[in-house]
């Protein structure tokens, strides 16, 4: 079977770690790297969850802080302020 080669960017300071975690179980990147190909060519999938981490802003205590807020407004108990742009320039 012959061999190709894959070129990847990957930041600096992560592939000298990855370096330094394959060799410390006894891999070179190489052969880490091809492990994770036949992985996800056995799998038919990333072997690992691929997620977004949710959005903060839409957490379950947020909304409810919002909407006791928004509340309080119709209750006369807040002020209400104009929004102010502002260009970073």
């Amino acid at each position: 079977m012959s061999l190709t080669t894959i070129t990847a960017r990957v930041d600096q300071k992560d592939k000298a770690d990855f370096d330094a975690f394959c060799s410390s179980v006894g891999l070179n990147t190489s052969t880490a790297i091809n492990l994770f190909v036949k992985a996800v060519l056995r799998e038919k999938r990333i072997p690992f969850e691929i997620a977004q981490s949710p959005d903060p802003f839409y957490s379950e205590s947020n909304i409810k802080y919002i909407k006791k807020s928004v509340q309080e407004l119709k209750e006369g108990k807040g002020t209400a302020h104009n929004l102010i742009e502002v260009n970073d320039e």
